[in-house]
């Protein structure tokens, strides 16, 4: 018989219930994470083939000639109330090593050579003909300087206005756009650069030559009055030796460890016997009231001096890519330390970013530094006291110090200079087919 019992249902157990999402935010990147993010970013966004160790001895350059100018360049307040140049090497000439490190002009020029050469070698490749190229080059140079000058002139006119001293206005504009002279022979070797790519190495030859050839002649002659006039063909020559290396090496040239190991020994051993037994100075820039100048014009002893510079740069290029992050492999990152946590940059890459960053705007560095010192001063002077270190004579270890001490406030005028007039480095406009 069938079992009519009726049997309880089986039904499944109940599902656990779902765990609700959790309500924590994500924390927020610090300012330390956004700083390497941003790092990293410029790091991928530099193409492979950008040779980093170039950009980097550009951006040393002017770092050099920078600090060198606020180390070495002296405004002070004389007895009558008004401004004078002054140099601390003119009162304690033990601090003439330091122009051997901050006098990297010829680096730029070599750098520039380079530069110049391979922009060129590409415009031709692109069928752009040489006088788009060179109006696109020249415009990255004046649309800076002409905001300097713009600026300056009219500063000018509001210090005759109030009846400034001529001296101090004559100080004030002489030492603001002392950076031009540089400007007008960089042009001058960047239009000549389709003639230096046809015989770089005879070239910067010849340039030496005729650099050691007026020098002779200056030593000769007794410093007569129609010397200075010749002498004064050692500046395009003096700067043209630097600049066709450069151009060199962008042709395949000096690439041989040899070669910067002799660019490196023979110019030292060169400046070593001019300065000991030639009578040349030490001082590797000018000084107020010395008889001989090394840097205007250039003497023999500053071009040998450069080519030394240069030797050291083609010695530094491997490890500097190295350092910045430049192989083949991809570049290294540390670790984080927990999961989900930002990656971080290496040393080198924060490296690379600085000198990225000023690259982008190097000519504005370059010819505002004077200007940001120069406002320091006149502002100071204006508040009736007298600073050490910004406006007293330059002879003593205290004023050293208290001018190490004002650097900090020069980089933060010219970081406002720098906001003001980067954008006119940056142009969109390119040549023409």
């Amino acid at each position: 018989m069938a079992d009519l019992r009726v049997r309880p249902e089986t039904r499944p157990a109940p599902a656990a219930p779902a765990p609700r999402p959790s309500r924590e935010r994500p924390a927020r990147p610090t300012a330390v994470d956004r700083l390497h993010r941003a790092v990293l970013r410029i790091d991928a966004a530099t193409p492979s083939s950008r040779d980093r160790a170039v950009d980097t001895l550009r951006a040393l350059s002017i770092l050099g000639v920078v600090l060198g100018h606020w180390l070495v360049t002296a405004v002070a307040l004389r007895a009558g109330g008004h401004l004078g140049g002054d140099s601390p090497l003119r009162h304690m000439p033990g601090l003439t090593p330091v122009t051997w490190l901050l006098q990297p002009l010829a680096v730029f020029f070599f750098v520039g050579g380079r530069v110049g050469s391979q922009s060129y070698a590409s415009a031709m490749a692109r069928h752009i003909g040489y006088r788009a190229w060179l109006a696109q080059r020249l415009r990255q140079l004046f649309r800076p300087a002409t905001a300097l000058l713009a600026v300056w002139a009219l500063v000018l006119l509001g210090l005759a206005a109030a009846g400034v001293a001529y001296e101090t206005i004559r100080t004030l504009v002489q030492l603001a756009l002392s950076p031009l002279w540089f400007l007008c022979v960089y042009v001058v070797v960047t239009a000549a650069t389709p003639l230096i790519r046809r015989c770089a190495g005879r070239l910067a030859v010849s340039a030496f030559l005729v650099v050691a050839a007026l020098d002779l002649v200056r030593a000769l002659a007794d410093d007569a009055g129609w010397v200075a006039v010749i002498r004064s063909l050692n500046v395009p020559a003096g700067w043209l030796v630097p600049y066709a290396l450069g151009v060199l090496w962008a042709a395949g040239g000096l690439t041989r460890r040899r070669c910067a190991v002799g660019m490196l020994v023979g110019g030292v051993a060169a400046v070593a016997v001019l300065v000991l037994w030639c009578d040349y100075p030490a001082s590797m820039v000018g000084v107020p009231g010395a008889a001989l100048s090394n840097l205007s014009p250039p003497s023999l002893a500053a071009v040998c001096f450069g080519v030394a510079q240069c030797g050291l740069g083609l010695l530094l290029c491997g490890p500097i890519r190295r350092v910045t992050g430049q192989t083949a492999e991809p570049v290294p990152v540390l670790p984080p330390d927990r999961a989900g946590e930002p990656a971080r940059a290496t040393a080198g890459l924060f490296l690379w970013a600085a000198v990225a960053l000023l690259n982008l705007s190097a000519m504005t560095v370059f010819l505002w530094h004077q200007t940001a010192l120069l406002v320091t001063t006149v502002v100071s002077v204006g508040s009736g006291q007298h600073f050490p270190g910004l406006h007293t004579v330059p002879d003593s270890p205290h004023w050293v110090l208290c001018r190490l001490a004002w650097l900090p406030v020069f980089a933060g005028v010219l970081a406002v200079c720098w906001l003001a007039f980067r954008d006119l480095e940056r142009t969109s406009r390119r040549p023409r087919r």
